[in-house]
């Protein structure tokens, strides 16, 4: 597969399992998939694999500086490597957040917002999780 479509297929294979943390969060096929975390192990597989050829081609990475970040971000088995890093770590923090809601019971319209947050800006929604989870914790 070219990187084109392994990146197609990645966000293919993480699309759906936003869907169903955001609409059908306490489904079993869900919970199923959260629980052994299918996906992310499944992009993290994914990810070793195209560190590993973008290591080999353009040896080490340098993040010692935004100049050297910037350089590693011109090769594109390195871009999709980070884009498959985004994917996985961001579905991660989701699946968290439903595991802290478990014993939390957030309303899931509160819960929602944040899932699409860090669905589509990442830190930004864990920020509004955990303002949210503040709040609720220190309620008397």
């Amino acid at each position: 597969m070219s990187p084109t479509e392994v990146f197609s297929v990645t966000n293919l294979a993480a699309m759906p399992m936003w869907l169903l943390m955001i609409f059908l969060p306490k489904w079993k096929v869900t919970r199923f998939l959260i629980d052994y975390k299918i996906i992310p192990l499944t992009l993290a597989l994914v990810y070793a694999i195209y560190i590993f050829i973008a290591i080999k081609a353009g040896g080490g990475m340098d993040f010692g500086s935004l100049a050297s970040v910037m350089q590693l971000f011109t090769a594109e088995n390195a871009v999709l490597a980070g884009w498959v890093h985004y994917l996985a770590f961001d579905l991660l923090v989701g699946m968290w957040m439903l595991d802290q809601n478990k014993t939390l019971k957030i309303h899931q319209l509160l819960i929602a917002p944040c899932l699409l947050g860090t669905f589509m800006l990442g830190p930004i929604g864990f920020l509004a999780f955990m303002i949210i989870k503040t709040i609720k914790t220190n309620q008397p």
